[in-house]
């Protein structure tokens, strides 16, 4: 009787260690994309303020400049716009390169679990 009660311990403890791991799981999921879905609101806003500006103020400087350099005033705004976009990508893949692996702690957790288990087997098999 012994031995079925410390395997019926045993066993919810395995798998309350799962349900464990699994909930953090989903919340590291969950995490993921609500910082994906954060990413691309603020990405799109910022795409929609940037060509109403843009729009405006090619328009503005065109116009000013329409009776003695347009084409030049064209080529500068078109320069500075080329280097803006070039510097918001490396930025951007800055961003996605810095942030944590999808389910990282959940593994992190796993393998604590994992060492533990092995540390008990260890010390179960040593001959007293």
């Amino acid at each position: 009787m012994a031995i079925a009660h410390h395997v019926a311990q045993v066993a919810a403890t395995i798998a309350a260690i799962v349900q464990t791991r699994l909930a953090l799981a989903a919340v590291e999921v969950e995490e993921e994309s609500l910082r994906f879905l954060t990413y691309l609101a603020l990405a799109m806003l910022a795409l929609l303020c940037l060509f109403v500006g843009l729009v405006l103020l090619i328009f503005m400087v065109i116009v000013l400049f329409w009776d003695t350099h347009r084409i030049a005033a064209i080529g500068l705004t078109a320069a500075v716009f080329i280097i803006a976009a070039i510097a918001t990508l490396l930025g951007v893949r800055t961003s996605f390169r810095s942030k944590p692996k999808l389910l990282s702690f959940t593994m992190a957790e796993l393998n604590k679990d994992l060492e533990g288990l092995q540390a008990l087997t260890r010390r179960g098999s040593e001959p007293s």
